[in-house]
């Protein structure tokens, strides 16, 4: 043999060498780093959750989240948050099918719309897995429980307030957040009905934000334009007032115009303090989170849990702003 094939042949079985060692080292990582975590996380972890939410860097879900994580990291509970980035019904439904066909012991999400969601969460509870509806409630479909808001009732306590700040006489533009999602549905009935025996109070247009505040800016600007006869807004979801408020300064008609609008943004707030907006709708999304991950714990116990569980609502005005909202929620975790 020469030389030439020797070393050939001898680098041929160095190379074989490395690879084999190679093998075999990362072989080991996996059985003693990847394995043992699992296996760590089955013993750590007593179920394994999923919260579900409309959009994932909502800073309202956000919240949520904070008090769903906080009482699964009391209970030794995995949970996870997975959902759309944007709100997107598709995806929130993809999102809810991928979390049942992982096996999780159970689900926490919203029921948005009854046609789409209601023939989901009943084949998801069929297969074994709870459901849990948070913030927004599916009555007709199998979920086992709800938490969250009335969102009748705090629809009808915005329109009261509209009652009381414009003293019964006001041209009103709504902008819902959406047309067909359950909870916006219920918040626009809501408010029409505390005005309805209102006869100088007009609903003059409503339109929808589809969760954008862009969105809700133009549709602001869009009925400031077609209907000059407004003077007052309901915005019934977190970004709307928002949008609408930005139009309203821009117009600098902050004296002429008022603003009911939803939820404890700290933009929201801002506009509280300036008196751009007049009022908003506080929810308790925490406790909504909280309390969703106690009740499913209950559920896999065995435990009668209650089908509907509201939490409170209220309305926050500038008067109120000293109070720190935002801590209040925190405080009543």
């Amino acid at each position: 043999m020469s030389r030439l094939s020797i070393t050939a042949y001898s680098l041929g079985i160095l190379f074989f060498l490395i690879s084999c060692s190679l093998s075999i080292f990362y072989g080991y990582k996996v059985v003693t780093h990847h394995l043992p975590q699992e296996q760590m996380a089955n013993k750590k972890y007593k179920y394994h959750f999923v919260l579900v939410p409309e959009e994932l860097d909502n800073e309202y879900w956000r919240l949520v989240e904070k008090g769903a994580k906080d009482a699964a990291k009391k209970h030794g509970v995995m949970l996870e948050y997975v959902g759309p980035k944007q709100a997107n019904l598709d995806d929130h439904l993809k999102t809810i099918e991928m979390s049942a066909a992982s096996k999780v012991d159970g689900i926490l999400t919203q029921g948005l719309s009854d046609a789409q969601f209601n023939p989901l969460i009943n084949k998801v509870v069929e297969s074994g897995i709870p459901v849990i509806t948070v913030d927004t409630d599916a009555p007709n479909s199998k979920r086992m429980a709800y938490i969250g808001t009335d969102n009748y009732y705090s629809g009808f306590l915005a329109g009261k307030e509209m009652i009381a700040d414009t003293k019964g006489k006001a041209n009103v533009a709504i902008i819902t957040g959406s047309f067909y999602k359950n909870h916006q549905q219920q918040r626009v009935k809501g408010f029409k009905d505390a005005v309805r025996s209102e006869i100088n109070i007009k609903i003059i247009d409503i339109e929808e934000s589809e969760i954008s505040r862009v969105r809700a800016a133009e549709k602001a600007y869009q009925i400031i334009a077609e209907h000059p006869e407004v003077n007052a807004f309901f915005g019934t979801s977190a970004l709307d007032d928002i949008g609408i408020a930005q139009v309203i300064e821009k117009y600098n008609k902050q004296k002429q115009m008022t603003i009911i609008g939803f939820d404890t943004l700290p933009e929201t707030l801002d506009y509280i303090k300036k008196g751009t907006i007049k009022a908003t709708v506080v929810q308790e999304p925490y406790k909504m989170g909280y309390g969703a991950v106690e009740m499913m714990i209950n559920l896999l116990k065995g435990k009668t849990v209650p089908s509907i569980v509201h939490t409170n609502t209220s309305i926050l005005t500038a008067e109120d702003l000293p109070l720190s909202p935002l801590g209040r929620l925190e405080e009543n975790k």
